[in-house]
């Protein structure tokens, strides 16, 4: 029954940012709300704060660890299962999948909870990835993701895949959002070289494969044809990856855009940068699962232009089919952009999909009919 009190344990590696991150916030909220007891285990981060300030328990284990000893914990989360009488086990990632399913393969049937995997990336293929296609429910956050675990893990079951995709908070990212005065002054404060130019915003971590080589192309490009475009990468340099960034800075430096492209690191205030944007893009070279950040800008109503591509192609072709960008397509992407800001400023109509009370709804839902 939906008016049963459930309890319900979410396992990833941290809470530090992220949209698996985010999204375990979310549910873990609306858990709450409900009148129901979400528990989140993981080895912590600057949103763990946020989390039990709405009302949900954090465990911190490391149980994202890549080493055996990550495994100490199939035994504790077995005692917790059983004294907590938790009716959803759900895993996000593939190592704390491998714990939480040891620990659940473990334990006398009439004591295990439900099992529950989300597909949140196209793993790569193989025995360590398959665990996220082995729960009782097996969530898929888009239809890129479903066909990809049909095509490349043939044993799951398909009367166990659901897709659920991603939703935006259409309160947290409205149509037509504007900063206001306050944080205008703050930020032209902190970036004066941004003011009175077209902005140009690549969001997410400095990792290869986020395409900013294409980027720096494209504001090169851009420029050279005589638009008064700055670029902004917006994210934070990955602790292993640190030579990359070092080589996008040297890249910037060597094609002479030194006071055109703007590194903001992580900001918190994503949604006001999306809005000063003329543009926000979606470059990454393999497929993206969904495309979280593309949906955001998309539902300010700021014009994304991304490789068609995984679930970033999905959106755009739902919400915005003119973004949509032959994957590598250097030249397509510059004619993309230089037709979208000769029509500027473009603003996207609102659209009612990708919402998130939607994937609560049917999250939550998901939830009751496994525990029932």
């Amino acid at each position: 029954m939906e008016d049963r009190r459930l309890t319900v344990v979410q396992l990833l590696p941290a809470l530090e940012s992220g949209g698996v991150e985010r999204g375990t916030l979310e549910v873990a909220s609306e858990l709450v709300r409900r009148g129901h007891r979400s528990i989140v285990i993981s080895a912590g981060g600057r949103l763990v704060e946020k989390l039990e300030a709405e009302g949900s328990e954090h465990i911190a284990w490391t149980i994202g660890g890549k080493t055996p000893w990550t495994f100490r914990y199939v035994s504790q989360l077995r005692s917790l299962i059983q004294e907590e009488g938790v009716d959803i086990l759900h895993a996000r990632s593939r190592v704390p999948a491998w714990v939480g399913w040891m620990a659940w393969k473990s334990l006398p049937n009439q004591s295990k909870p439900r099992f529950v995997t989300t597909v949140h990336g196209l793993y790569r293929v193989g025995k360590y990835s398959s665990i996220m296609t082995s729960g009782d429910a097996v969530i898929a956050v888009s239809g890129s993701v479903r066909d990809y675990v049909l095509k490349n893990f043939p044993h799951t079951d398909p009367n166990r895949l659901r897709v659920i995709p991603r939703g935006r908070n259409s309160n947290e990212f409205p149509h037509g959002h504007h900063p206001d005065d306050a944080w205008l002054e703050a930020w032209y404060r902190e970036f004066p070289q941004t003011q009175g130019k077209i902005l140009l915003t690549l969001p997410g971590r400095l990792t290869r494969l986020k395409g900013h080589e294409d980027f720096i192309n494209l504001i090169a490009e851009v420029r050279a044809a005589g638009v008064d475009a700055h670029g902004l990468i917006v994210g934070e340099v990955d602790p292993r990856r640190t030579a990359y960034a070092e080589e996008l800075h040297a890249l910037v430096e060597h094609d002479g855009l030194s006071e055109h492209v703007t590194f903001t690191g992580h900001r918190r205030d994503i949604r006001e940068v999306f809005s000063l944007s003329a543009i926000v893009f979606s470059l990454s070279t393999q497929p993206e699962s969904f495309g979280r950040t593309t949906l955001e800008a998309l539902s300010i109503g700021i014009p994304v232009v991304g490789y068609d591509h995984g679930g970033v192609g999905e959106i755009l072709h739902d919400v915005f089919p003119q973004g949509a960008t032959p994957l590598g397509d250097r030249i397509a992407l510059r004619d993309r952009v230089t037709m979208l800001l000769q029509e500027g400023p473009f603003v996207v109509p609102p659209h009612d999909g990708y919402r998130l009370d939607q994937m609560l709804e049917a999250e939550i839902q998901l939830y009751h009919e496994l525990a029932a």
